[in-house]
């Protein structure tokens, strides 16, 4: 509806102004209030800016491992001797070490599966719960064969389920130091069979085995100023909360096995072959030339023959890793292994892959060229990769993350063939598991209790590393379209990010942990405050936590300090509730300056007095004017028959001459352009308040694009009127027309509105098959002379 506004006096125009734009309500909400009484209070260990207090400690422990590898038996043998280091300003009577192998013990297996299972959220097949049900039946779990103090005197200790307390003569004082040993022993168990973060493959074609470790010894707990000792029960899902220390290992394993792991090979003479040590130097001579391939420092005929072969005796691979929080290792004798040394900010990093020929040749094109671009693209983002290497190694677990180790998934066809999923599957895991390194293995959050300090965070970067090495890659995991499903469920059925991790449902784990916050910083990045004030903000906090652990608080404090935007909006609507983004563009009220000009306002009154009477009626009477009295009877007629009420008179032009005058400069503008005024009435149907974006279509076949921040919300969060001004006439409206704000019901956001047909499928239409889920597959079949086996 076309509203006609006539100007009177200068007052009249910003009063009008007002009262278009006003909320139809209006009252403070919450929304919009400082987070401030939800968030710890700030002190000297953690700031109200959110960086590292003045008192801010961590303790650290330094391990020195003896281990080996029994692949008759599958089982672990190790003993440890630990230096823990006290930095806090507590007296510690008692120290607690995590036990994960006791998850698959029976007692605890008991307990797991009552509270929702081992890896709920992964899913299970029919044999993950057969195996799961058969592990009560095995002897799983760490055996702790001896604890004793630096003098070799037994010490107290208490095993509760995945944790131990080793009881303390003399409690640790502040500043000091303890050192004490650890002796165990653990069968292995199958990963793939029991869907675990560690353990061994079997391949029966060949007989032989690949193991990838991690979990696998005795290793302190995190006590700090948040949680004191954050000793909660390991369930499987809530990953692992650990210190930083200094770490030499020695892993003795099968003699013609190849072992990668945490850290730097301290002894490549006595476990490498000359040609593998010279293959090695050639790789670090080599440089990072663009498109540089990886040299092969074990090739995949030696590691064929090896796994025929099948060595006796036994070697010792000895590592040494700094300032990590953790340490894990892979070992076989199907492992072909390649390496490159890219340059990260100026340095020059080792890039490894470790894989069996059942990999290929998917995994010799791609592994550790990807390792580089996650180093190249992370570091970029937050800062240089401070470690000597990163492994990327294929085996039983499908992605998991370790210091400057990975165990990744993504297995070709055993004809060499894979389909597009596949590949891009191992593009993003390889990615996001190398990307670990930086959050949690350095930004070393707790990941116990919030998964999606690290997961969400990662993947957040792992979206916008996989789009910078190929830009049509479906980068799912950051696009607000696609955690639109997630956030149309029932509240009911979700729970806020800000939940504890063993918390979170297993069906929608995923969701929460790892996509929603990951699409909300992407949203921040690039809806909410921009490329520039977030990727300087994000860089920010992860220099602030580098090689120290943050908090959510932390995080949150640090993106607003180091911006200068308010967010407490945002982490309420995205992290504290479940509320989705559902904003509805109710109507369009359409108005125009009346600019007084007798030209146009009198022809637009003699138009609009033509439609009025152009009824059925008179189209059909008008057949038959000439027949009425006035036509045939001229003095029957007086003036006002031949008067002409929207004729423009000299009277008209000097009133309207005389009004200009009494107009200021800038009222005269406004009155003679002809600007159009929309107010448009939108909602907030959803609950979660967003920026605004409407895009314009005008009638002449351009466009342009309108965007309010979220606090056009602040006075009435349910539902405002907004007035946008245009010399151009608008033929539609649409709001978020890129699909930016994740709103979960884009049928209401267009006005006029949009009619969309509703689809169906003919009973007889042919359906969609798998057969084409791998067509390399397809067209090697049909012409298998050409195209090989694609094995190399």
């Amino acid at each position: 509806m076309q509203k006609i506004i006539l100007l009177v006096t200068s007052l009249t125009i910003p009063m009008w102004f007002a009262r278009a734009q006003a909320p139809t309500t209006q009252h403070a909400n919450t929304r919009f209030e400082q987070l401030g009484p939800t968030l710890p209070t700030p002190n000297t260990f953690r700031t109200a800016s959110g960086a590292p207090g003045k008192d801010y400690f961590q303790n650290r422990a330094d391990y020195d491992i003896k281990a080996t590898l029994d692949d008759t038996n599958q089982k672990l043998t190790a003993s440890e001797t630990i230096t823990y280091h006290n930095n806090s300003t507590d007296a510690l009577p008692y120290l607690w070490l995590q036990l994960d192998q006791n998850l698959f013990r029976p007692d605890v297996i008991s307990r797991t599966s009552q509270t929702g299972g081992i890896n709920a959220e992964r899913g299970a097949s029919l044999q993950q719960l057969t195996a799961n049900t058969s592990l009560a039946e095995k002897d799983y779990g760490q055996k702790i064969t001896s604890v004793r103090d630096q003098s070799g005197k037994a010490l107290k200790y208490t095993i509760n389920q995945t944790m131990m307390r080793i009881d303390l003569p003399t409690p640790v004082a502040p500043g000091k130091s303890v050192t004490f040993s650890v002796d165990w022993n653990f069968k292995i168990v199958d990963a793939k069979s029991v869907g675990a973060r560690s353990g061994f493959e079997y391949f029966p074609k060949d007989g032989n085995y690949i193991y990838e470790m991690a979990q696998w010894f005795p290793r302190l707990c995190a006590y700090n100023d948040v949680n004191g000792w954050q000793n909660k029960q390991f369930l499987g899902r809530g990953e692992f909360t650990l210190i930083f220390g200094n770490y030499k290992v020695a892993i003795t394993a099968p003699n013609d096995h190849v072992v990668g792991a945490t850290g730097e090979l301290q002894n490549p003479a006595q476990v490498l072959t000359a040609t593998q040590q010279k293959r090695l130097t050639e790789a670090k001579n080599r440089g990072d030339k663009a498109g540089e391939n990886p040299i092969l420092v074990v090739t995949q005929a030696e590691a064929e023959a090896a796994e025929k072969g099948k060595a006796t005796g036994t070697k010792t691979w000895v590592y040494k890793a700094d300032n990590v929080r953790d340490f894990a290792f892979a070992s076989s004798r199907k492992f072909i292994w390649d390496a490159l040394q890219p340059t990260v900010e100026g340095k020059r990093v080792w890039a490894m892959s470790l894989y069996p020929k059942e990999a290929n040749p998917l995994w010799g094109q791609y592994s550790t060229r990807l390792i580089a671009h996650t180093l190249r693209s992370y570091s970029r983002r937050t800062f240089a990769y401070p470690y000597p290497v990163a492994y990327s190694v294929h085996g039983p677990v499908g992605g998991m993350e370790y210091p400057m180790m990975s165990f990744n998934g993504a297995r070709p066809e055993a004809d060499g063939t894979y389909s597009e999923g596949t590949k891009n599957f191992l593009i993003s895991v390889v990615i996001h598991e190398v990307g670990h390194n930086y959050f949690p293995m350095i930004v070393n959050s707790d990941e116990r209790q919030w998964s999606w300090m690290d997961e969400g965070l990662n993947s957040f970067l792992e979206g916008l590393a996989c789009l910078e090495w190929d830009a049509n890659f479906p980068a799912h995991g950051i696009d607000p379209q696609y955690i639109v499903p997630y956030m149309q469920l029932d509240s009911t059925q979700q729970v806020p990010i800000m939940s504890s991790s063993d918390n979170i449902p297993g069906n929608t784990f995923g969701p929460n942990a790892y996509t929603k916050p990951a699409t909300a910083l992407n949203i921040l990045r690039e809806t909410v405050m921009g490329r520039e004030l977030f990727d300087y903000a994000f860089k920010e906090y992860s220099r602030r936590w580098a090689f120290k652990s943050p908090e959510p608080a932390d995080f949150f404090r640090t993106l607003e300090d180091a911006s200068g935007v308010d967010l407490d909006w945002f982490w309420k609507g995205w992290f504290y509730t479940v509320q989705p983004v559902d904003q509805s563009l109710v109507k369009v009220d359409w108005y125009q300056a009346n600019s007084q000009n007798p030209e146009i306002t009198k022809a637009e009154a003699r138009a609009a007095a033509q439609r009025r009477l152009n009824t059925i009626s008179k189209q059909r009477d008008a057949l038959s004017k000439d027949e009425t009295v006035v036509s045939q009877d001229s003095t029957m007629r007086d003036f006002y028959n031949q008067y002409d009420p929207y004729a423009v008179t000299d009277e008209d032009r000097k009133k309207y001459q005389a009004y200009v005058a009494s107009l200021s400069a800038e009222e005269r503008l406004l009155a003679e352009a002809g600007t159009n005024f929309y107010t448009l009435s939108l909602q907030n149907k959803g609950g979660l308040p967003m920026p605004v974006i409407i895009r314009m279509e005008f009638e002449d076949g351009t466009d342009s694009v309108a965007r309010f921040p979220a606090e056009i919300w602040r006075f009435n969060d349910v539902s405002i009127k907004k007035v946008i001004a245009t010399p151009k006439k608008v033929k539609q409206w649409t709001l978020d027309p890129f699909y930016e704000i994740a709103d979960i019901n884009t049928e209401d956001n267009s006005f006029p509105p949009v009619a969309r047909p509703t689809r169906f499928q003919l009973f007889k239409q042919q359906g969609r098959g798998s057969s084409a889920s791998n067509p390399m597959q397809q067209q090697r079949q049909q012409a298998p002379a050409r195209q090989g086996t694609g094995r190399n």
